[in-house]
């Protein structure tokens, strides 16, 4: 089997081609982040006007990467993404998908993105064993996640306010960062000293849940209590998410087998969460699947991925189908 990926829940246009046995033959990504970064976060209209500019690009350059005629390209499915996310984007995505179904003659298959980035790992490990204890942090999303096999998965915890990417992108503003707050504050923090403030850690207890919320406060009010330099700043925040991920992680571990952990979402790429994953496992002596920075990211193979999974399945979409930009992970 082959399918498309469509992928326009936010601001990256991700369109792939991946066939049976994770074969991945192409993956092209257009992102309108630069659109962005003057307002400090993505602003919904100026990402939907993005993605009509360049779904057509994409999905034509994504079809000649993989050697494939856009007239009669030999397809099983088009996956696309429809919840959750921001509606207009979603919605350029989703009517982009439902066109080529129609031209192409081939089933729709209905995605939610955030089952997308839990297949990230085998993008790039097609062998890799179940199950996996999976820690999707993202912008928008931070949840613990028990992969027991494609298509067969179980939400442990999650946060109950804000994501650890919201929280890297606040602090990144008050530190005059800029927009994303993820990779400055990662580089920056890697100059700093954690230790120079002392930050809490929330959702200490055994629940499997987190929480962010007040971190941001906290980081403002020790910043205007001490003089601490921005790099140490970076590093004790980015300290305490770390701590917070990886406590969930271990406590989970203690209660669940299994033959590996990862991370995915945009946050995976952080390097000491990655750091902190890999030491965890090797500890367990487990595997550990930190997915490339591309395939952390929104991108159209991970949509690709879900779609073989529920096109084997059986699980296909009428062409009514609609956009769900709070479609929760498992519902």
């Amino acid at each position: 089997m082959r399918v498309l990926g469509i992928e326009t829940s936010c601001d990256e246009t991700g369109v792939a081609v991946l066939s049976t046995g994770w074969h991945l033959e192409s993956s092209v990504v257009e992102s309108s982040m630069a659109l962005h970064r003057d307002f400090g976060g993505v602003v919904p209209e100026l990402a939907g006007r993005a993605h009509v500019e360049t779904i057509g690009p994409t999905v034509r350059a994504a079809l000649a990467q993989a050697g494939l005629d856009v007239r009669a390209p030999q397809l099983d499915a088009v996956a696309v993404t429809t919840g959750p996310g921001l509606v207009g984007s979603l919605l350029v995505g989703l009517a982009a998908a439902k066109a080529y179904a129609l031209a192409w003659d081939v089933p729709l298959v209905a995605v939610n993105h955030l089952e997308g980035h839990l297949y990230a790992p085998l993008l790039e490990s097609p062998d890799l064993a179940w199950p996996l204890l999976t820690l999707l942090v993202s912008g928008g999303h931070t949840q613990l996640v028990l992969v027991e096999a494609p298509g067969h998965f179980t939400v442990l915890g999650e946060t109950i306010d804000d994501a650890a990417g919201e929280a890297y992108d606040k602090v990144a503003r008050w530190l005059g960062l800029g927009y994303p707050g993820g990779p400055p504050i990662d580089r920056l923090a890697g100059t700093g000293d954690p230790t120079a403030l002392t930050l809490p850690v929330s959702m200490t207890g055994e629940g499997l849940d987190f929480s962010f919320s007040g971190l941001k406060s906290a980081v403002v009010r020790a910043g205007e209590r001490h003089a601490v330099a921005a790099a140490d700043v970076a590093a004790a925040f980015q300290g305490a998410v770390v701590e917070q991920l990886t406590r969930k992680m271990v406590q989970a571990l203690g209660r669940h087998r299994v033959a590996g952990v990862a991370l995915a979402g945009g946050v995976a790429a952080n390097r000491a969460l990655r750091a902190a994953t890999a030491a965890i496992a090797a500890e367990r002596g487990i595997a550990a699947h930190l997915p490339s920075p591309a395939y952390c990211t929104d991108n159209g193979a991970m949509i690709a991925a879900a779609g073989l999974v529920h096109l084997a399945a059986g699980d296909v979409a009428g062409l009514d189908v609609g956009a769900d930009p709070t479609w929760a992970l498992g519902a």
